[in-house]
This record gives structure tokens, sequence and C-alpha cells, in this order.
């Protein structure tokens, strides 16, 4: 851990962009190692834990930034989530897999929006340097409540996400091919600035963007 610990304390506001993401996964085209890992599942509360069945099989800490743009939102405007920026590492400081927002290509999962049909829901996004990809949304339970949990207002929430598409790399890869849940856990910062003086007080701040940098670890579960 004594490399991820160094790794933590410098997180970085220049995390490759989503359009950089798929070059990323191709420059970084190598086989995870063949050796099984075993991943011990983190204390969550039970509105978090994963279905029956599922397993832990790979765990990355991440450091990044949420990003945020300034948008209309009711009689005012408000800083509004449009993509995370972020990679993640294991323990060893390896980069994994990048994180970022981007267009489900299954297209069962589609966008509310009538007037785009070309791509499925933006949805939130990890893919490996083996070029694997699984988009996931929040899970949501049998009243529609979110999976949701947060411990320190100063951080972003933890999260319980469902698969709602994966897709392999071009080489073939398919570590996160596999994946049915992610869990988003032990977060800090990442949350949008509050109050006056943050650049989005007024309609004339609209497209103005904070960066807000965070750290969380990400669980990837799976059936098999």
């Amino acid at each position: 851990m004594k490399n991820w610990n160094r790794l933590s304390n410098q997180a970085t506001r220049r995390i490759i962009p989503m359009a950089c993401a798929t070059a990323l996964a191709v420059a970084f085209a190598v086989s995870l190692p063949a050796h099984a890992v075993q991943v011990t599942p983190p204390d969550v509360p039970f509105n978090l834990q994963p279905d029956a069945g599922n397993h832990p099989f790979l765990v990355g800490h991440a450091i990044g930034t949420q990003n945020y743009v300034c948008a209309p939102s009711g009689n005012g405007v408000a800083y509004v989530l449009f993509t995370p920026e972020a990679t993640l590492y294991n323990d060893d400081g390896d980069q994994l897999i990048t994180h970022f927002f981007s267009p489900n290509p299954d297209l069962r999962d589609p966008n509310k929006s009538a007037a785009v049909v070309a791509d499925g829901a933006i949805r939130a996004t990890w893919q490996s340097k083996d070029g694997s990809s699984v988009w996931a949304k929040v899970h949501t339970d049998a009243q529609g409540v979110s999976a949701s949990f947060t411990p320190d207002k100063t951080a972003v929430p933890w999260l319980l996400l469902d698969k709602v598409g994966v897709e392999d790399g071009l080489t073939g890869g398919n570590i996160l091919s596999k994946t049915t849940q992610v869990q988003r856990v032990h977060t800090t910062g990442g949350v949008a600035p509050q109050g006056p003086g943050h650049g989005c007080d007024s309609l004339s701040d609209v497209g103005h963007t904070a960066f807000m940098d965070y750290t969380a670890d990400y669980f990837f579960y799976t059936d098999q």
C-alpha cells in the first residue's frame, strides 16, 4: 500500500480527457496478471451490498476530478456534474482503468430524450487498459430509492451501480466484460462548489466549469 499512499497524495487535475480514452486504452493494451487475486469486499451499509451470488474480482484506487458545469436550475443556476475524469490504480501503483462518462453502446439503454436515438444513454464508464469497458447506472431498490450513502458531506457519496452495458477491447481484452455491479466507496472530495463566489451565481455564469479533486475505491463484482 506504500505506493498507493504516495499516489493518493498527488491527486491531479489533469486526467486523460474523455476524447482520448480509446487511444489511451490502445496505448496501454497489455494483459492483466493471469493469476487470480482474491479481493475482500468493503464494509458497506445494507443498501450498498451487491446482489446475491456476486463477488468482487477487482479493486482500483481512483485519483482524479469530478467535473461540473454551471447550468440553469429552477429560478437560478447550479453546478451540474458533466463527467468524472479519473485513473484507477492497484496497490502497487500500476494503472488499471480510466473512468469517465460516455454513451452506452447497448441501445437497450436509451437516452431519455427522444431526440437522441443514435447512441445509448450517457453513463458512468470504466475502461480497462486491455480495452474492455463497462457502463453502469446507480442501483435502485423496489421503491425506486437510489443506492447511495454519504458518511462525509465534504465527499461525493458512496454508490452501488448496476451494469447496463459491456464491451470487449479491440484486441479481445475482456477483464471488465464480466462485471455485473460496481461499488464506489471510501471517497474523499469531489463535491460541487457551494455558495456564492464560486463562479456559478447568475445566468451570466452559465458554462463556467469547476474541476474538483477526489479519490475513491472502486470494487468490481461478477456472478461468474
